[in-house]
């Protein structure tokens, strides 16, 4: 049943299909060319959309401070960001994994009753206001090194001053 017939139809099969995908790969890429050359190499513009301006217009790129952000937060968005920190942090005045944030604002570094601070955050001193917290909440490892808080940071700086404003609005 098995002879040398059977054998190169199957290889003759095999060659012709490896055939038909070669031949539809050479005709696909030759009809549709995924580079930006066109066929004869030269630079090929599919369409071009009129806007009206003849040049092109760099706008320059405001930088706006934290303070003038934190004037215009909102406390709402602060409490979606919230709940990142959520995880670790309560606001009902117990403990968690990280100290209770409730009254934050204004209060002393590491001044949370039976939370066990780092020696870091500890002998850090300060208080919580807007810029500290800014700051810390950019990047923790970084504002204070050494400290427990595993958290990598709010990159945004919209949503640290969301953030902000939401914690200054539970802090009473």
């Amino acid at each position: 049943m098995f002879n040398t017939m059977t054998l190169t139809k199957i290889v003759g099969g095999i060659c012709g299909t490896f055939l038909i995908f070669l031949l539809g790969n050479w005709a696909a890429s030759s009809i549709y060319a995924m580079d930006a050359a066109g066929h004869d190499g030269e630079h090929v513009q599919a369409y071009v959309i009129a806007t009206g301006d003849e040049e092109v217009v760099e706008e320059d790129v405001v930088e706006v401070s934290f303070e003038e952000l934190l004037a215009s937060a909102d406390a709402g968005k602060g409490e979606k960001v919230f709940g990142k920190c959520r995880a670790c942090h309560k606001i009902d005045g117990s403990n968690g994994t990280g100290p209770h944030l409730d009254g934050v604002f204004g209060r002393e570094l590491a001044s949370v009753d039976g939370f066990a601070y780092s020696d870091a955050m500890s002998s850090h001193g300060g208080a919580w206001d807007a810029e500290a917290l800014n700051v810390y909440l950019t990047s923790p490892k970084d504002a204070i090194p050494g400290n427990k808080m595993s958290f990598a940071g709010l990159k945004k700086i919209e949503d640290r001053a969301n953030l902000v404003a939401y914690l200054q609005s539970i802090s009473g």
